[in-house]
């Protein structure tokens, strides 16, 4: 299996004198792979996922994301890879209050230069896949949490990428709504696509991903990893 993320020896410091957000991290995550980074509050979690997604740089060692090395990329390169490869899904949607559904969704693919023609027709199939077209024309402000959820998930799929990468993708919309989300990305995930899923909630790691790596103090915790997989499939439908 190709890795879509390869990380080797990542050590990241944001003061000289004090201790390593990261620590001589390594980690590898394969094609149609889904795994879940866990860890407490402050233990690296947030700065590895700004690691893999370009959004800063390790003081030492590589990251490569769909087989490219990011250190080498300038800032303008980072910014056009990203467009391509990875898409994000952050807890709080990230939307533009000002555009509607259709044109938060179109942005990516107008940004990497696709044709309106083909980037709309691309959005129709994503909103229709995540049933919120007849939303199209809505403004996120008059969404519930779970619309304005999925309408997040339609612009980070937008340019195909290789990689999804969720952060807390379940922490801002009810449990009902979290359910779906939960569903939607173990679809998405049996269709293919690569997922890292950045959570502290246990039950939607092991219910989305087939293994979970425990970050702690910087490092990954070697004993602390699991295999999401292995729990019963009566556990796992209750997770969700």
């Amino acid at each position: 299996m190709t890795d879509v993320i390869r990380l080797d020896a990542v050590t990241k410091r944001y003061d000289e004198t004090g201790p390593a957000a990261l620590d001589q991290v390594g980690l590898a995550v394969g094609e149609r792979e889904a795994v879940a980074v866990m860890g407490p509050s402050g233990s690296g979690k947030s700065t590895l996922l700004n690691l893999i997604a370009g959004l800063d740089r390790p003081t030492s060692g590589s990251v490569t994301v769909a087989g490219t090395s990011l250190g080498g990329l300038s800032e303008t390169a980072l910014a056009r890879f990203r467009r391509r490869n990875i898409g994000m899904i952050f807890q709080f949607f990230n939307l533009l209050d000002d555009l509607t559904v259709l044109d938060n969704v179109l942005m990516p693919a107008r940004l990497g230069g696709t044709s309106l023609r083909e980037a709309r027709s691309r959005a129709d199939e994503l909103l229709g896949y995540l049933g919120i077209g007849r939303h199209a024309d809505a403004y996120p402000a008059h969404l519930s949490g779970g619309q304005r959820q999925r309408v997040a998930i339609a612009r980070a799929l937008m340019n195909r990428p290789p990689l999804l990468l969720a952060d807390e993708p379940t922490g801002a919309v009810d449990t009902a709504t979290g359910r779906h989300i939960t569903d939607l990305l173990i679809e998405l995930n049996r269709d293919g696509q690569a997922l890292l899923l950045v959570t502290h909630d246990t039950r939607l790691a092991r219910a989305c991903t087939s293994r979970i790596v425990r970050i702690v103090d910087g490092r990954v915790d070697e004993a602390a990893r699991e295999a999401a997989g292995d729990i019963s499939p009566d556990a796992a439908e209750a997770a969700r």
